[in-house]
């Protein structure tokens, strides 16, 4: 849907776009075949969409002929699409997209990727919610607030590394893919943008140990200028901790943003090692 048409419509219909929502549609022409250019879809293939709103980018995954299915939570949104995107390959969930249970969509055998112009307001929950997964998408393209795509592929020892950071980059490698300005969307956030890219590592955390990184980046940042020893304590007896630190090499007064995600996979298997042998 073009801007003309867009606007049209939101004053016929009377549609407020809601903040609270992160409704800000994307309208640059240029822009949605950039991505669909950088996320080459393919016929058959299964796509996840957030937030499709009307429909601008999920018309163009539908032109490759990829089965897409698309989280909706706006009810007006939803009514609009199911009157205007006829197609075989299209389906559509009414609901909170941090709620839907997307595992009941994709089993753990199915392969799927994820491409959307996530609302700002979930991002970082949602992609939390992938990483939870017992099949995370194979890659996943988001457009995002820019200060969340830095956060998301942030390194070690900067400012925006984090447990979020860690957890994404035990399954990919990320990249940002190009700085977005407001201009592209109606209306308009107050922020940049970004289209990040998620691409799924050939040594990929599984499931079991990517709960066990979760556990502990989140417990170790939750304090974050506090050495870690700490909050580990709370997970592990001390003595296991300084052993491992030892066998590491890791400094016993090290915080949790100087540890690489590579040190924290290391240190993760050690201590629950060690648990295993006393249990």
């Amino acid at each position: 849907m073009k801007k003309k048409d867009l606007l049209e419509y939101l004053e016929k219909n009377n549609f407020r776009p809601g903040k609270i929502l992160g409704q800000n549609f994307l309208i640059d022409d240029n822009l949605l075949d950039f991505i669909i250019k950088a996320t080459n879809p393919q016929e058959n293939e299964n796509i996840l969409e957030v937030g499709p709103g009307f429909g601008a980018l999920t018309r163009k995954l539908l032109a490759s002929k990829a089965n897409l299915t698309a989280i909706e939570f706006d009810h007006r949104i939803c009514e609009y699409l199911r009157d205007n995107v006829k197609d075989d390959n299209f389906t559509l969930v009414e609901g909170d997209a941090v709620r839907v249970n997307v595992a009941e969509i994709y089993d753990k055998n199915t392969p799927f990727r994820a491409i959307a112009n996530l609302p700002y307001s979930i991002s970082s929950i949602f992609v939390a919610r992938m990483l939870e997964l017992e099949n995370p998408p194979a890659d996943m393209y988001f457009m995002l607030q820019k200060e969340m795509g830095l956060r998301l592929s942030a390194e070690y020892n900067t400012k925006d590394y984090g447990a979020l950071s860690i957890r994404t980059q035990c399954y990919y490698d990320v990249k940002i893919l190009r700085i977005v300005p407001p201009q592209v969307f109606h209306p308009a956030p107050e922020v940049e943008s970004a289209i990040v890219a998620f691409y799924k590592k050939e040594n990929a955390l599984g499931y079991e140990e990517r709960q066990l990184i979760s556990k502990i980046t989140k417990m170790v940042f939750s304090q974050r200028r506090k050495k870690m020893i700490k909050p580990l304590s709370s997970l592990y007896p001390k003595e296991d901790i300084l052993a491992t630190f030892k066998k590491l090499d890791i400094r016993e007064d090290i915080r949790p943003g100087a540890l690489t995600v590579t040190q924290f996979i290391d240190l993760a298997r050690e201590l629950e090692k060690l648990r295993l042998v006393k249990s």
